[in-house]
């Protein structure tokens, strides 16, 4: 009885490794690969040539020397880049973590826009505030590509995430 119940446990999967999540659709699996390329760009653009344009979107209200946010947000973003593009069992963690990532760097383009800190060509109130709603978008780019919405809503059903052909 006793070695019927060890044998019936699954030793050969660690507790550590998640289920492998349903399988997407092409299109979202270029869209978060697309997504994942975007973020690597970036945060290489924040440890080179674009560095002094992304201190400028640091708020001063911040308690950390700006250029260390700079870095560490660049390092952080090509990080997750590759995540998003290597880590296709984990995508749908990684997509949260995306999704969470963009919410924490908003505060810097409202920073910008209050401040009126010319950067990145956004050089008016106006640009600077035309910006902004693409930050939401990029949120729903990382939780769409990486399944992470779909696997929440199939959750909240009480059923596993179905394939989706869209």
């Amino acid at each position: 009885m006793i070695l019927h119940s060890f044998e019936s446990c699954s030793m050969t999967t660690p507790a550590t490794t998640p289920p492998r999540p349903a399988r997407t659709s092409l299109v979202r699996t270029v869209f978060r690969i697309a997504l994942g390329l975007f973020l690597l760009l970036a945060g290489i653009s924040h440890l080179t040539v674009n560095r002094e344009a992304f201190l400028a979107q640091v708020p001063t209200w911040l308690p950390i020397d700006g250029d260390v946010v700079v870095v560490a947000s660049g390092i952080v973003e090509i990080v997750l880049g590759l995540s998003l593009v290597v880590l296709g069992r984990y995508r749908v963690q990684v997509g949260w973590i995306v999704a969470a990532f963009f919410v924490a760097i908003f505060p810097g383009n409202i920073s910008q826009l209050v401040t009126h800190t010319d950067s990145f060509g956004l050089n008016t109130d106006l640009a600077r505030s035309i910006r902004l709603p693409f930050q939401p978008v990029l949120v729903i780019w990382a939780l769409w590509s990486s399944g992470a919405w779909q696997a929440w809503r199939a959750r909240r059903r009480g059923r596993p995430a179905q394939q989706n052909t869209q």
